[in-house]
């Protein structure tokens, strides 16, 4: 049986993950997928060298989701990751696959959450539980049986582990666990320090390695944005004021997602559509027809509902949510540049999905760059040249065949030509004029970590005369010291996030923390007086969102 015949079901997985895997999309499995699944199915100790972005993450949950009893309530699995942003990814990536599986659990256990939540999702029987190894320890200090189920382990991208410092956290974890589990081991690398691990907790491990092959996208222009998840709409809608396309297919992750964007863009007076798993194939083949013959300018899908699409008038591709791995990406993005045409492909990244964009650019090897969010003067540009293009190639014949109405309408309205051409360009705009007052009521600028917080601020200035970042503190509280962290909104930190930190690793109730400032590239936050060096000496390893906190004492003149 070879890979390209046999697919997934040729795995041996369970049939609730191949209903999965068929409604995410997923047809033939990768290199290191089709070699690993049946090795860890077997329940052999593996080592897989392979790159992030081969697909290993599916490699090794669909067999482990497959092994899990869900009727069991308690951790069977563990997964650790060297970065809260990782762990997130892997986390989400079992809830996807096992969907089709009632009853199963999955916790992301992380540092600069609250520890309470995760320990609570533990001991309620999460069959999965995905950690950053530090963290996993903060738990096993409160209760050491935390891992005394557990029957399979993985070590996902164990090099980055040990650089980060985690070895002896590992040592910790492997203690807390049967001897007799199973143990799989990733790792992009393997020097002496991964071999010394597998050689003292693996046995007899099948070594499997997969050499990352780069994909290449021609006649596709790519960039990126960075916006955050609550500015995506705003962001498409003024995009698509300044993108010359012809078709353009938009990717979602969910169904609902489909809906709420196609008819945000109805609203604004665009020809779209949604495709998605629900949509019968009749409807289905409606839309395509729609799109080819131009009744239908954009249409909203997921993966699953895309495959298959092959319209030679789709100029570009927005990839809206991140594709949940770099095959998907470039399957997308294939749906453009079709026919020997060239095509662009415009990438939506929130602060969390950096990490996946330098993978993406590494498994296509090519760069996407950058590009800001456009401001009210483009936008306006945009429509201004949008008329323009429509009146163009009506001026030449208008004066002979209608010059005389023309002269009628003046005579007969007692107004000047220009009068006239002015009244008839505001009937053609629904009576908007074209002006940047216009462009910011439709279209409101979003604050993010595009190139919108700048105009915001500018904005801003007419109510205050300092920048944002700036401008002073809030008054202190009482008995409180202001500290400042390096981390801010551009980290994609949030209040709560260095709320639930400074509370798990200090030690402190929730009264003790004053007001908290997140700025766009530093925060403040008040602390008590009192112990104060003692409790930033606590803080000082302390990381959120996988960056140091770094906390200091705030010094205002």
């Amino acid at each position: 049986m070879t890979q390209e015949t046999g697919g997934f079901a040729a795995l041996g997985l369970h049939a609730n993950i191949l209903s999965a895997l068929t409604a995410v999309g997923y047809e033939e499995p990768s290199p290191i997928q089709y070699q690993a699944i049946p090795v860890i199915l077997s329940g052999q100790d593996m080592i897989g060298q392979a790159q992030t972005g081969t697909g290993k993450t599916a490699a090794f949950a669909l067999p482990i989701l497959s092994k899990i009893d869900p009727a069991k309530r308690e951790p069977q699995a563990l997964i650790l990751a060297p970065t809260r942003e990782l762990a997130l990814q892997v986390a989400t990536a079992f809830e996807t696959y096992s969907k089709q599986m009632p009853g199963l659990n999955v916790v992301a256990v992380y540092g600069g959450a609250p520890m309470g939540p995760q320990l609570k999702a533990i001991r309620q029987g999460a069959q999965v539980i995905v950690a950053t190894p530090g963290r996993l320890v903060d738990h096993l200090r409160r209760d050491e049986k935390v891992l005394s189920t557990i029957q399979y382990l993985v070590l996902d991208e164990a090099d980055e582990m040990l650089k980060l410092g985690f070895m002896d956290d590992l040592e910790v974890i492997f203690e807390a666990m049967p001897t007799s589990r199973q143990s799989v081991l990733f790792s992009a690398t393997l020097p002496h320090s991964i071999r010394a691990i597998a050689e003292k907790h693996l046995r007899e491990p099948q070594h499997i390695k997969i050499a990352a092959k780069t994909q290449t996208v021609s006649r596709i222009e790519q960039a990126h944005l960075m916006i955050h998840a609550d500015q995506k709409t705003n962001a498409v809608l003024r995009l698509l004021e300044v993108e010359e396309f012809d078709a353009l297919i938009a990717f979602v992750r969910t169904k609902q997602a489909t809906l709420d964007l196609a008819s945000a863009l109805e609203a604004k007076g665009y020809k779209a559509a949604a495709l998605n798993g629900d949509i019968a194939q009749n409807q289905r083949e409606r839309v395509i027809e729609s799109l080819k013959d131009g009744r239908l300018d954009i249409v909203v899908a997921t993966d699953v509902a895309a495959r298959g699409i092959d319209v030679p008038r789709i100029t570009h591709v927005f990839n809206v949510d991140m594709p949940y791995d770099p095959e998907s990406y470039v399957h997308r993005i294939g749906r453009t540049g079709r026919a020997g045409r060239d095509g662009r492909a415009l990438l939506l990244v929130t602060p969390r999905e950096r990490r996946m964009l330098q993978v993406i650019e590494r498994v296509t090897g090519q760069k996407v760059g950058e590009v800001k969010l456009p401001n009210a003067q483009q936008v306006l540009d945009a429509r201004i040249k949008k008329l323009t293009n429509g009146l163009a190639p009506l001026v030449g014949e208008a004066e002979a065949s209608h010059g005389e109405l023309l002269d009628r309408l003046t005579a007969d309205i007692g107004c000047s030509p220009r009068a006239l051409a002015a009244a008839l360009l505001k009937k053609v705009t629904n009576g908007q004029p074209l002006d940047l007052a216009t462009v910011e009521r439709d279209q409101p600028l979003v604050p993010g970590v595009s190139g919108a917080p700048r105009e915001r601020r500018e904005r801003d200035g007419e109510r205050s005369s300092e920048p944002r970042e700036r401008r002073a503190p809030m008054p202190l509280g009482e008995g409180r010291a202001r500290c400042r962290t390096a981390l801010g909104a551009r980290d994609g930190i949030a209040a709560k996030n260095l709320l639930g930190a400074i509370l798990n690793e200090g030690g402190l109730a929730r009264e003790a923390i004053g007001r908290i400032q997140i700025r766009e590239s530093f925060s403040l936050v008040e602390l008590p007086e009192d112990g104060l060096e003692r409790l930033l000496t606590k803080l000082k390893d302390t990381r959120v969102a996988g960056k140091p906190l770094k906390l200091r004492r705030y010094r205002e003149d």
